[in-house]
C-alpha cells in the first residue's frame, strides 16, 4: 500500500502548532523525553561480540533504557547485572510467537530476573497471516499469554510490521487485534515506521484506542518513492506532533530502532541526539 504522506503532513501540522503553544487556547511549555530508549536490535552484531561493551557504549551516548532481542546466551541474573552496571534499566524485551506456547511460564520467569515490565511479541509466523481466523487465534493465543503474564505483574504486547495493517478480505488485521484482545490483557507496541509506511496514521490510532500504546518503536522514513528507513532525524516522520499525543495514546517508552545500519552505532548516537533535542 502507498502512504499518503501529504494526508499525513496535513494531519499532524495542526497537531505539530499545537504542541509548539502556536494555536489559541492551546499555549503550553515546549516538553522533551525524559529517557529514550534503544531496541538492542538496532546493535545485535556488537552484542553477540562485546555483550557488555555494547551495553556501556548504549549508555555512554546517553541511553538510559534499552529494549532485548534476546540474552546472546547470559544467564538472566548476569544480564540483570550488566544492566545495573551500565546504570540501565530494560523496561520490555521481544520473545518469540512460539514462546507464547510453549516455555511461557519460564519466559516470564525470567523477565523478572532481567527486571522487564513488558514482555512484546515482535512479530507473527506466515501462516498466522494468511487469513483473518489466523489473526483471530493469535488474538486468543495473546489474551491467554496476557492474563499469564499480568499474574507475574508484566504487561504483555505486540508490535507491528506493515503487514498488520493492509486488508485482508476487507479487515485491516491490525484492527481485529486491538479489537478482539482485552485492554487489561494485552498492550500495543505501535512501529511508527511500519505503520506509516503501509498507510497507518498514528494520530488516528491514538485517538481511537486512547491507552492501548505503551511504547512504540521510533524509527523515521525518507521521502523518496522508496520510503526507506533512515535514522531518526533525517527523514519525514512527524514525531514531535505524535509525541505530544503521548498521554492520550498511555506511552510511557520510546525506543529507538533502525533495522540495518550502514554504521549502528554512528545510527544510534545520531538518532539519540536529535531525540535529546526534540521538543513538543
Amino acid at each position: 500500500m502507498e502512504t499518503d504522506r501529504r494526508t499525513f503532513v496535513k494531519t499532524t501540522a495542526g497537531l505539530t502548532l499545537a504542541a509548539a503553544g502556536l494555536v489559541p487556547g492551546c499555549a503550553t511549555a515546549p516538553t522533551r523525553l525524559d529517557r529514550i530508549g534503544v531496541q538492542l536490535y538496532t546493535v545485535r552484531r556488537g552484542m553477540a561480540e562485546d555483550f557488555d561493551g555494547t551495553l556501556s557504549r548504549i549508555a555512554t551516548i546517553g541511553y538510559r533504557e534499552v529494549e532485548f532481542a534476546g540474552y546472546f546466551d547470559r544467564e538472566p541474573a548476569t544480564v540483570r547485572a550488566v544492566l545495573d552496571a551500565a546504570g540501565l534499566a530494560a523496561p520490555s524485551a521481544h520473545v518469540g510467537y512460539e514462546t507464547l506456547q510453549e516455555g511461557w511460564a519460564q519466559t516470564i520467569e525470567t523477565a523478572t530476573t532481567v527486571g522487564h515490565s513488558y514482555l512484546v511479541c515482535p512479530s507473527l509466523p506466515g501462516s498466522v497471516r494468511e487469513s483473518l481466523d489466523g489473526y483471530r487465534e493469535a488474538a486468543a493465543v495473546f489474551n491467554r499469554a496476557g492474563e499469564q503474564a499480568r499474574a507475574a505483574g508484566i504487561q504483555f504486547g505486540f508490535h507491528n510490521h506493515a503487514v498488520e495493517f493492509e486488508p485482508l478480505d476487507g479487515q485491516v488485521p491490525y484492527d481485529l487485534l486491538l479489537a478482539e484482545t482485552d485492554p487489561q490483557l494485552v498492550t500495543y507496541q505501535l512501529d511508527l515506521f511500519w505503520a506509516a509506511r503501509a498507510g497507518g496514521d498514528p494520530l488516528e490510532y491514538f485517538a481511537a484506542h486512547p491507552g492501548r500504546f505503551s511504547s512504540v518503536h521510533v524509527k523515521d522514513m525518507d521521502g523518496t518513492p522508496e520510503r526507506r528507513m533512515v535514522d531518526v532525524g533525517a527523514g519525514v516522520m512527524d514525531f514531535a506532533a505524535m509525541f505530544a499525543q503521548r498521554e492520550r495514546a498511555g506511552i510511557r517508552h520510546f525506543f529507538v530502532e533502525h533495522d540495518n545500519p550502514t554504521d549502528a552505532f554512528a545510527s544510534v548516537r545520531a538518532s539519540y541526539e536529535h531525540l535529546a533535542q526534540l521538543t513538543f
